[in-house]
């Protein structure tokens, strides 16, 4: 087996910057901004001592909402030198969510950018947080939130009652290097570096808490020898860092293997195909429909991507003939087609597809080393081949588990260490792993989890609505769309433009509704459930007859 990395993120960096100080690292040509691996040690160096100037103490949890800035690496990397955790935020949050997350996870102090993509951020803690406005930078006393003391703006803009990122950059002045190295020295592989948020069944999201180790080493053993990125590799990154994905395999990734990460700040497909082109780049990281973008993009015959020979593509359903679809279009050599799981730090599995006639480009490929992958029945009795059941994983990227649930942590890591994934699958010959359907009802729209409870109860406090279930629709651009079957209390009406903005005004863009259907019942099974399987068979029969080819 492979030997694990017995590092922390910060020996990661440290070592990279010794060996490549001059090199760029992280790029983004929208802002100019070139950073080397030096840059963003030096840069790493000053937060951490900014944060610990600021009275963080080792464990405290630091939330970063943002979307890809140029500053999110640095500060991210920052939080781990010192030996606190990161709390990365989607960026898509609202009012209930961001206010859940940051209570949930006690949160000490929060890193934002004020605006994104029209709406403003700043305005949206201020009405969750109304002590905010009027408190003292750094000591903010909240009566909903007693953790917090801290809120920073990651932009240029000051903001009554917070800091600016430079704020905390100028503080780390009064920290000498020895106090810095102090607490470096004292942070293991093995603690928490990250709490990622994933939506649970019940609405309430769960923290993963993963660790250093986990999520090293899940980066590193995520390729195959011969075939994996180098030093002399540009890969371009449109996935946003409060991934897991873009987390793991681009800013730690970057780290162990030494490659360029050539990024942008929003997705835009033909924005990406001129920074592809411009820096040359040699990689992609993405979800599919990152990559049915590019594709599907009418100029994109325009670009000469002669230089891209290789693309890592997972985080929701990739059938077979969309990889082999993506590998002859964009003429690669190969094709990374991975599996994971947040809880997994994430990766569990992996295929390299070279050749479009490989029988086994349905697969997800073999578990990766220090990964164990064992398929149970409903008794947790291991399966033969080719019979479906849960896909399990033990190793050392399992989460230590769900932060202040312990329940819900033995409901999902059983006392021999097996992580139950709630996906279903099967073992074929030589241990390739073949992807079902879920036991969960989780939704993965475009690589982001949606899961149907949460928003149901949101569509029951809309008026006029009786009853609300939600389950997915087939999507070959996302994977799946989100769709509402909705049941009206007797003499309403509603339309379903109005009930779409409704859920869009309150939640996530991709977690409400694309489709909407009005329906007098639910399909149930024998003990009374809602048959979630039926809902989507009835969606797609319903848009095939309005004409909607899926």
């Amino acid at each position: 087996m492979e030997k694990l990395l017995e590092i922390t993120v910060s020996q990661a960096l440290r070592d990279r910057a010794a060996k490549n100080s001059d090199k760029e690292f992280i790029v983004f040509p929208n802002s100019g901004i070139r950073y080397t691996f030096g840059d963003i040690d030096k840069k790493a160096d000053v937060l951490a001592k900014g944060l610990l100037a600021a009275g963080f103490k080792k464990g405290d949890h630091i939330g970063i909402w943002a979307h890809n800035i140029p500053e999110w690496a640095p500060l991210f990397y920052a939080i781990a030198r010192a030996g606190f955790v990161t709390v990365p935020v989607n960026v898509n949050c609202k009012h209930k969510e961001i206010a859940y997350i940051i209570g949930h996870a006690d949160i000490k102090g929060l890193f934002f950018i004020d605006k994104y993509r029209g709406t403003d951020l700043a305005q949206i803690l201020y009405e969750v947080i109304p002590e905010l406005k009027n408190s003292t930078p750094g000591a903010l006393q909240s009566a909903q939130f007693p953790f917090l003391k801290l809120v920073a703006n990651m932009g240029i803009s000051g903001y009554e009652g917070m800091y600016t990122l430079e704020d905390i950059a100028n503080m780390g002045s009064s920290i000498d290097a020895a106090a810095l190295q102090k607490a470096e020295a004292e942070v293991a592989n093995t603690d928490i570096v990250a709490i990622m948020y994933t939506s649970g069944t019940t609405g309430f999201p769960k923290g993963a808490m993963l660790t250093h180790r986990g999520m090293l080493n899940s980066a590193y053993l995520a390729y195959r020898p011969g075939a994996m990125p180098d030093e002399n590799a540009i890969v371009f990154n449109p996935l946003p860092y409060f991934y897991i994905t873009a987390l793991s395999e681009g800013l730690l990734g970057g780290l162990i293997f030494g490659y360029k990460i050539v990024g942008i700040e929003v997705f835009d497909p033909i924005l990406s195909l001129e920074f592809i082109r411009k820096e040359n780049c040699t990689w992609i990281f993405g979800v599919p429909s990152v990559f049915m973008a590019l594709i599907g993009q009418p100029r994109y015959d325009e670009f000469d991507l002669g230089k891209v020979k290789h693309i890592c593509i997972g985080g929701t359903n990739c059938p077979a003939e969309l990889l082999k679809n993506v590998l002859v279009k964009m003429k690669l050599e190969s094709l990374y087609h991975v599996y994971g799981l947040t809880e997994l730090s994430p990766f569990i599995t992996d295929y390299v597809l070279k050749d479009p006639s490989d029988t086994k480009a349905a697969s997800v490929g073999n578990p990766l080393p220090g990964v164990e992958v064992s398929i149970r029945n409903n008794d947790n009795n291991e399966c033969p081949l080719n019979v479906e059941g849960e896909i399990c994983v033990r190793g050392h990227g399992v989460m230590k588990g769900y932060y202040k649930m312990e329940e819900a942590t033995r409901e999902v890591i059983d006392a021999d260490g097996w992580l139950h994934t709630g996906d279903l699958g099967h073992l074929i010959e030589d241990g390739y792993l073949m992807i079902g359907g879920r036991k969960k009802e989780i939704i993965i729209r475009g690589g982001e989890n949606v899961y149907p409870k949460e928003v149901e109860n949101l569509l029951l406090t809309m008026p006029g609505i009786h009853d609300a279930q939600v389950a997915g629709i087939p999507s070959e651009k996302y994977g799946e769309e989100v769709a509402a079957f909705v049941i009206l209390k007797p003499g309403q009406t509603a339309a379903e433009d109005e009930i779409i903005n409704f859920c869009r005004e309150r939640i996530s863009f991709f977690k409400a509704p694309q489709y909407v259907f009005f329906v007098e019942s639910f399909p149930l099974s024998g003990n009374g459930k809602v048959q979630k399987f039926m809902l989507s068979q009835m969606g797609m029969k319903m848009l095939k007859e309005k004409g909607i080819v899926l």
